[in-house]
């Protein structure tokens, strides 16, 4: 085994806008009305939601604006920081819904460029901000891009679902979200007692897929990228990667999910995989 390396996603998120952007040009009306698996929000909302990432993101980490809405928000209390993100992109949905398809795409190519000049500024190596569904801690710069990237492919794939669209589901575009999402496994068994040696693989079949192991040590659960001809594990979870995405971001509810993967060994073990987040909205 071997510890896992950053994910790079800088160079992605040009692609993954131009096929954004294409694929909006071509909707119909119809389609752009067309309900997704985002309760209550229609293709377009979700156009709308992807605008208010950028500007937010623009906002507040390229310019250091804090937004007074997040006054009295403990946003260590994973519940408040859920409620408040729902309140505030209702909120917004909202209020963009005022707004013209045209007017939607031509911003999105105004803020999407707007943010890779911010994005190539950055150091990757330095500390950045927190993601959540890997640590309440500050984490490297790299991981916060690869979040961002998880979020913008994550909606546009609820966008060509909707509108029965192909996916960007190629290794180049899809691999890293798949490898920022099982980030998530260390936190998901926290609270996990196990002896020491402990581990448990997650295999994700698929061309995008791979392996991943977390351990215990020393009393936490330390990851790996799980290669050939390592021990195996005392829990080997299987799931193909459709299943693994939609799992991560709520689109698969956990009882659906157990009937789509396989658990060798500790079947206990296993099923902790299930309680894994990878996304907050």
């Amino acid at each position: 085994m071997k510890l896992l390396e950053p994910i790079q996603t800088r160079h992605l998120f040009p692609d993954e806008r131009a096929a954004l952007l294409d694929l909006l040009s071509g909707l119909t009306p119809d389609e752009w009305a067309m309900p997704t698996v985002c309760e209550g929000w229609s293709v377009k909302d979700i156009v709308g939601h992807l605008l208010g990432d950028d500007l937010g993101l623009l906002s507040g980490r390229r310019d250091g604006f804090r937004s007074p809405d997040g006054q009295g928000v403990n946003f260590d209390d994973w519940d408040q920081l859920i409620a408040f993100i729902n309140r505030q992109n209702a909120i917004w949905v909202a209020a963009v819904r005022r707004l013209s398809p045209q007017v939607l795409i031509d911003m999105l190519h105004i803020t999407g460029e707007q943010m890779q000049q911010f994005f190539e500024s950055l150091d990757p190596d330095a500390t950045g901000g927190t993601v959540n569904w890997v640590s309440a801690k500050p984490g490297p710069v790299w991981m916060e891009l690869a979040r961002e990237y998880t979020e913008r492919w994550t909606h546009q794939q609820h966008i060509r679902d909707a509108v029965g669209k192909a996916g960007l589901k190629d290794r180049r575009m899809f691999g890293p979200v798949l490898d920022a999402f099982l980030r998530a496994l260390p936190r998901t068994y926290a609270q996990v007692e196990a002896s020491e040696g402990t581990m448990v693989v997650c295999v994700v079949q698929g061309e995008a897929g791979g392996v991943w192991a977390v351990r215990r040590e020393g009393g936490l659960w330390v990851q790996y990228v799980y290669e050939p001809g390592d021990v195996p594990g005392d829990s080997t979870v299987t799931m193909d990667q459709e299943t693994a995405w939609r799992l991560f971001t709520g689109g698969v509810n956990r009882e659906a999910a157990r009937d789509r993967i396989t658990i060798n060994d500790d079947q206990a073990l296993g099923l902790t995989v299930l309680n894994t987040v990878s996304m907050l909205v």
